[in-house]
Order: C-alpha cells, then structure tokens, then sequence
C-alpha cells in the first residue's frame, strides 16, 4: 500500500478563522506522537511531520485551506481520523461565521 491508499489518507479543511496557529498545531502532535508510523500533514507540495508543532507551523495554514493527512500504517486508523475530525471541527474554537 502506499501514501496514495484512500484508507491511508484524509483530506480535510483548515475551516476556524485563526487557521492552523501554534494551539491547534500542538492538538495535532499530541495525537501524532501516538502513531505506531509517521503521519503527515500536506498541503500542495509541502509535506510536515504532524508530531512536529514546528513542521506543522511552517505549513502557513489559513482559514479554508485543504490538507491531506497522510499516515504510513494502517495502525493508525485511529490516529488518521481523529486529526481529519480534530480539523474538520476547527479545533474547537469558537465560529465567528
């Protein structure tokens, strides 16, 4: 299987106003750093270790942006749908919209 498997892949939309800021960054490596592989934040061609606050970070994710989260075992199921609902939710915070 690769990265390119859809059950090893989400795609989901950075959907808060903030975007993906320092808080919502370390939400996402808390969750990755308990994957059993690696697990990918992407966006275009960049791609960011998603247990790294700073990889993430240099993402420069804003609002309405599309990421693809990306995980190498399928392990991490788990792992892979928590991020995608974890973004897909804005992280939380409040919608001003």
């Amino acid at each position: 299987m690769t990265a390119e498997d859809p059950k090893k892949y989400r795609i989901a939309t950075i959907v808060n106003e903030l975007g993906l800021h320092a808080r919502s960054a370390a939400l996402i490596a808390d969750i990755a750093q308990n994957s059993i592989g690696n697990v990918w934040i992407q966006k275009d061609d960049q791609k960011a270790d998603a247990s790294s606050i700073l990889d993430i970070l240099t993402l420069a994710c804003t609002q309405a942006t599309r990421v693809k989260i990306i995980i190498e075992d399928n392990r991490d199921l788990p792992i892979l749908n928590a991020i995608a609902e974890l973004v897909d939710s804005g992280f939380g915070e409040k919608q001003t919209n």
